[in-house]
C-alpha cells in the first residue's frame, strides 16, 4: 500500500469511526449530558429506529423516507416514556436508572418474542468505488456527512431557536422557567422525545449495514455512553471533540491490531481523558476559555 493509499484509508476508517461515535452519541447527549437521565434503554431506541426503518422500507417507501419514520416513531415512544415513567424520577437518578434498564430488558425481549431473534435488512445502499485495488462502501460516506449534519443541526437548534432557549431553561432552572410561563412539562417531553428520535436516527442509517437483532442496541450503547462521558457536561463543545479523539484511537487500534484491541483503545482513552480532565473535554475547553 503506498502513501497516498495508505492516508486515504486511514481518514475512511477515522471518518466511519466518528460517524458511529457521534451518531450514537447525539441523543443520549441531550437525555443524559443535557437532562440528567441517566437512560440504559439508549439502545433500544436506535434498536427501534432500526427495525421500523426496515419494516417501513420492506412495506415499499424508500429507504431516506423510511429513516425518518424510524425516526418519528422513536421520538413519540420517547415522549410516551417521558409522560409514564421518566417525568416521575427526575432528582431521583437512581430510580431513572433501574426504571430504564427495566425498560431495555422489557423492550429487548418483547422484541424477540414478537418478531423473533432477526429481521431481514435491506442491504447497504450506494454500493462501493474503488481506490489503488481497495474497496469502500459509499454509503459509510454519507454516514459521516450526516453525522455533521445532525452536529450542526442540535448546535443550531438549541443556540438560535425559540424552542432550545426554552429548553436549556427548563433544564438549568425550571423553577424560574416555570414562574416566567414556559410549560416546563411539555419541554421536557419534547427535549425527551428529541433525544429519543436521534437515537431512532442513528438506528435507521445503520440499519442498512447491521444484522437486525433484538440485542443490536448494545453494539451502540458503549460507546455513546463513553463519548458523553468524555465530552462533559457541555454537549455542544464536548461531543465533536471527544468523538474525534476517540475516533483517532479506535481506527488506529482498530487499523493496528482487529476490533477487539479498538474497543480495549476505546476505553483506555476515556479513562485518560476523565482522569486528566475530570470535567471532560467541554470542561477543559471553557476554562481556557475563562
Amino acid at each position: 500500500m503506498d502513501v497516498g493509499t495508505f492516508v486515504f484509508s486511514s481518514l475512511y476508517q477515522f471518518g466511519d469511526a466518528f460517524a458511529f461515535l457521534v451518531l450514537s452519541a447525539c441523543g443520549l447527549a441531550v437525555i443524559f449530558g443535557m437532562m440528567g437521565v441517566i437512560n440504559l434503554a439508549h439502545g433500544e431506541f436506535i434498536m427501534c429506529g432500526a427495525y421500523v426503518t426496515v419494516s417501513a422500507a420492506h412495506a415499499g417507501l424508500p429507504l431516506p423516507l423510511a429513516i425518518c419514520v424510524g425516526t418519528l416513531v422513536s421520538a413519540a415512544v420517547g415522549a410516551l416514556v417521558e409522560i409514564v415513567i421518566i417525568r416521575h424520577l427526575y432528582h431521583r437518578p437512581l430510580d431513572t436508572i433501574v426504571a430504564t434498564w427495566g425498560l431495555s430488558l422489557i423492550a429487548t425481549q418483547g422484541t424477540l418474542i414478537v418478531l423473533g431473534s432477526t429481521m431481514m435488512g435491506v442491504g447497504t445502499p450506494l454500493g462501493s468505488f474503488q481506490m489503488a485495488g481497495y474497496s469502500y462502501s459509499l454509503y459509510r460516506v454519507v454516514l459521516f456527512f450526516m453525522a455533521i449534519g445532525v452536529l450542526v443541526g442540535l448546535y443550531a437548534l438549541f443556540n438560535w431557536t425559540r424552542f432550545g432557549v426554552m429548553a436549556r431553561a427548563t433544564i438549568q432552572v425550571p423553577h424560574m422557567a416555570a414562574a416566567l410561563g414556559i410549560d416546563t412539562r411539555l419541554v421536557y417531553s419534547l427535549t425527551f422525545a428529541l433525544g429519543a428520535g436521534l437515537a431512532g436516527l442513528a438506528g435507521g442509517l445503520y440499519a442498512p449495514t447491521m444484522t437486525l437483532v433484538p440485542t443490536m442496541g448494545t453494539t451502540f450503547i458503549m460507546e455513546a455512553f463513553v463519548t458523553v462521558v468524555a465530552g462533559g457536561a457541555d454537549v455542544f463543545l464536548g461531543t465533536a471533540p471527544a468523538a474525534a479523539i476517540l475516533a483517532i484511537v479506535k481506527s488506529g487500534m482498530t487499523s493496528w491490531q482487529g476490533q477487539l484491541f479498538g474497543q480495549i483503545g476505546l476505553l483506555i482513552a476515556v479513562i485518560i481523558v476523565i482522569r486528566v480532565l475530570p470535567k471532560g473535554i467541554s470542561g477543559f475547553i471553557l476554562r481556557e476559555r475563562a
